[in-house]
């Protein structure tokens, strides 16, 4: 009984560790007479995103600035000014003013278009009113990502604009540039493609907002406990099972979510608790729980809506994008599964009595849950475009929530889900348009090439030191960020390094700054995922950060794997390699989780983990060096099995 009630308070506390740590959460709960509005406003943006995929979308700032007007506006009417507000009824008679404001800015692109694209502002300039509007849009952007996603963002934003006005003034030489006047920098971020409504926001009204309802639809089928009981029926039963299904139910439900804390929490709610239940300190429970979700970013096929964003920089098809991402996700779960199966054997937690899984036979019985998933991959290796993809999967997801009574929607469940499919999509909105504005900052100064000609002389251009400072700057530009905005902000400020060098494939850099952009959630001191799981294992935040970092060490060597053997990303790659490189990395990836663990067939010493650590890495890395880093791994562990084998029978005769 007491167990019981232990499971309901944590899964009481997990919408306020999810409040505390995902800015994204922060939405009115009690919004009275304004839930008319919401509703309204929601419906109308899902519909409108499912309407332009089905006749093609408008160009691009129509398209953009009407995607942007029923997000910015939600917005303010869901996300107060601050916390302390969230719990006070209705919305503020403030916050409807900038609703409105948002939607009359945006719409004003829309009604203005002719002449705004026309040679008539090229001849004669912008008005004044061009010049309010432009600057009201700009403001009203920062303001509502503040809201939504959060400060750091914001503060890159506004030190970006900055740099637009001021940068002849830069106190270093190499990073002037001639600068823009207000005017001209308002109207170049509001009304140009190149800024607010460039890239990142062309690829939100498209594909991201259509993958993002596909995961809301799968959502109401029921697939998130399908995962659950799909990953303890496969792991269950293994050594330390708890954790095992844990990472693999994480990682499943990370495919279809954009956000390593609130997978970290909505799953963690449920499979921390039952860590904790089996043996696992709560330290690790919670370091587990994300690495699994914040490897679920790097997951295809929807890799938290950024591999769209990256086919579109790379000029490489989505389809090949994610095909490219299978390796490397596969390394990375190698990594944290392995690193979970010697913490169990170190800890001597066993697996779980077949009574307490979920039977094979209701496995089996709601396999037909995959059909969407499988739907949409199957399309998308027949050449269909992704906004085809996803609408036959959202189409599919409808039909498969038919064949059950508690799946089943009726009229009002239809119409929430089209809201909820527009309130997922908020933070997206808000940090893709913001994203648009570093990006385009980035582009129209040059600053890209500034960044990259530094790292290159900070680094004497040695490239393994070029690597190394650009990680660092990655992961620092990735703390906080969710997913597509921080792959836009470490693509456009980071990447310019490393395609400096003629030898690295595109695709490699570009994977490169998005695997440490992504890992700034686990990496100390600020690794929010990891946090919110401690919330809810009850465990010391920075003891979880330090360990979810040694589970997820895959992602820290991984990115340099690749940038050294590009074969892992298959380029220029035969099917023998493939078959070599991914051996060996496997491998790599087990000898380097047992250094972090302290444990591999037996406990280690601190030579063997030593030995192990670069042995692994030798194996994931090319080269001959792999050769000896198997020859090293295989002395480690007959050593280890012969000396445990030694004890036991001392053991066993004493």
């Amino acid at each position: 009984m007491k167990e019981k009630q232990s499971e309901a308070a944590t899964v009481d506390k997990a919408e306020e560790i999810l409040r505390k740590y995902d800015k994204e959460s922060n939405y009115r709960t009690n919004l009275q007479k304004w839930v008319w509005v919401v509703t309204i406003l929601g419906i109308s943006l899902t519909l409108f995103q499912l309407y332009t995929s089905f006749r093609g979308a408008y160009v691009t700032l129509i398209q953009g600035a009407i995607h942007l007007a029923g997000g910015l506006s939600l917005i303010f009417i869901l996300y107060p000014a601050k916390r302390s507000l969230l719990k006070k009824k209705g919305v503020p008679w403030y916050d409807g003013v900038l609703a409105l404001l948002a939607l009359a800015a945006n719409f004003y692109i829309v009604f203005e278009y002719q002449r705004l694209t026309s040679n008539q502002v090229t001849i004669l300039g912008y008005t004044d009113l061009d010049i309010i509007v432009a600057t009201l849009g700009v403001l009203l952007v920062l303001e509502a990502t503040r809201r939504a996603v959060g400060l750091p963002i914001v503060i890159i934003a506004t030190v970006a604009l900055l740099y637009g006005l001021f940068g002849q003034h830069f106190p270093v030489a190499q990073f002037r540039h001639a600068g823009f006047d207000f005017d001209r920098l308002m109207t170049l971020m509001f009304f140009n493609t190149e800024a607010i409504f460039g890239t990142p926001i062309r690829i939100s009204s498209t594909f991201i907002f259509l993958f993002l309802f596909f995961g809301v639809m799968l959502t109401k089928t029921g697939i998130g406990q399908f995962f659950n009981d799909l990953a303890f029926g496969a792991t269950g039963r293994m050594t330390g099972g708890t954790a095992k299904a844990a990472v693999t139910a994480s990682g499943l439900q990370g495919m279809v979510t954009g956000s390593s804390v609130a997978n970290t929490v909505s799953s963690g709610s449920f499979t921390i608790p039952m860590m904790k239940r089996a043996g696992f300190k709560p330290e690790f429970s919670a370091a587990a729980e994300a690495s699994a979700s914040t490897g679920g970013q790097i997951m295809p096929p929807i890799m938290g809506a950024a591999a769209f964003i990256m086919a579109s920089n790379t000029a490489i098809p989505y389809q090949e994008i994610i095909l490219i991402a299978i390796i490397p996700a596969l390394l990375y779960f190698t990594g944290v599964f392995m690193g979970t199966h010697f913490e169990a054997k170190k800890q001597g937690i066993r697996g779980l009595p077949k009574e307490q899984l979920p039977s094979l036979k209701g496995i089996l019985r709601r396999l037909d849950l995959l059909a969407p998933l499988v739907a949409i991959i199957v399309m998308l290796y027949l050449g269909y475009s992704p906004t085809r993809a996803a609408l036959f999967g959202i189409g599919a997801a409808f039909f498969v929530s038919l064949f059950r009574k508690d799946t089943r929607m009726g009229i009002r469940d239809i119409f929430d889900t089209l809201e909820q499919g527009a309130r997922i999509a908020l933070p997206v909105i808000a940090a893709c348009a913001t994203a648009g504005i570093i990006a385009g900052i980035v582009t129209t100064t040059g600053l890209g090439g500034k960044i990259a000609g530094g790292i290159i002389d900070l680094a004497g251009g040695v490239f393994f030191l070029v690597l190394f400072f650009t990680m660092i700057a990655c992961i620092l530009l990735g703390m906080g960020l969710p997913t597509t905005a921080n792959y836009v902000v470490t693509a456009s400020m980071a990447a310019p390094a490393l395609m400096a060098f003629d030898s690295v494939p595109l695709i490699a850099a570009h994977f490169f700054v998005f695997y440490f952009g992504i890992v700034a959630d686990i990496t100390p001191p600020v690794c929010l995922a990891a946090y919110a799981g401690a919330g809810i294992a009850r465990a010391n935040p920075m003891k979880a950060g330090i360990t979810a970092f040694k589970l997820a060490i895959a992602a820290f060597i991984i990115p340099y794997a690749f940038m050294y053997n590009p074969v892992l990303l298959l380029v220029d790659a035969n099917f023998v390699d493939i078959v070599i490189a991914v051996s060996t990395a496997l491998i790599g990836m087990a000898a380097v989780s047992a250094s972090m663990m302290n444990y591999f067939v037996s406990h280690t010493n601190i030579i063997e983990r030593i030995l192990l650590f670069f042995a692994g890495v030798a194996l994931i890395l090319p080269g001959i060096l792999s050769a000896s880093g198997l020859v090293v791994v295989l002395a480690i562990a007959g050593i280890q099995f012969f000396r445990k084998r030694s004890k036991d029978q001392a053991r066993a005769t004493a």
